[in-house]
């Protein structure tokens, strides 16, 4: 892995499925996401909700609905799929959460992406 690519976690961490917050970027102000699990394959999302702008998280590392199969939003129960982020019932039906690219190598969730380029377009 080049010394641009930053771990956001290990692979193993993640619960099958699970998800987890992460910070992407350095400083003041990084970038707040999450990495989602299902099977084999990791999937990252910034952390913020396409209806209202906040979090969607729960509690600390608490994205999923209660049968782990859709990521839900705290504040209006939206639900979004695990492999694309897409809306698929609630206020914002239609849209999606913002994507990170990101690839289990070596055992770690690697992003794909600066991340301090990556902090900063979403800061």
């Amino acid at each position: 892995m080049s010394d641009s690519k930053q771990a956001l976690c290990r692979f193993d961490e993640l619960a099958d499925p699970g998800s987890l917050s992460v910070s992407i970027g350095t400083g003041h102000w990084p970038l707040r996401a999450f990495v989602v699990r299902r099977g084999a394959q990791a999937f990252a999302y910034v952390n913020r909700c396409p209806h209202a702008g906040h979090p969607l998280d729960w509690l600390p590392n608490r994205f999923l609905n209660a049968e782990e199969s859709l990521i839900q939003c705290a504040s209006h129960g939206a639900l979004f799929t695990l492999e694309s982020g897409h809306c698929v019932v609630g206020p914002c039906a239609g849209k999606s959460l913002i994507s990170i690219a990101v690839q289990v190598i070596a055992g770690d969730v690697v992003l794909l992406e600066d991340p301090e380029g990556l902090a900063r377009r979403f800061a």
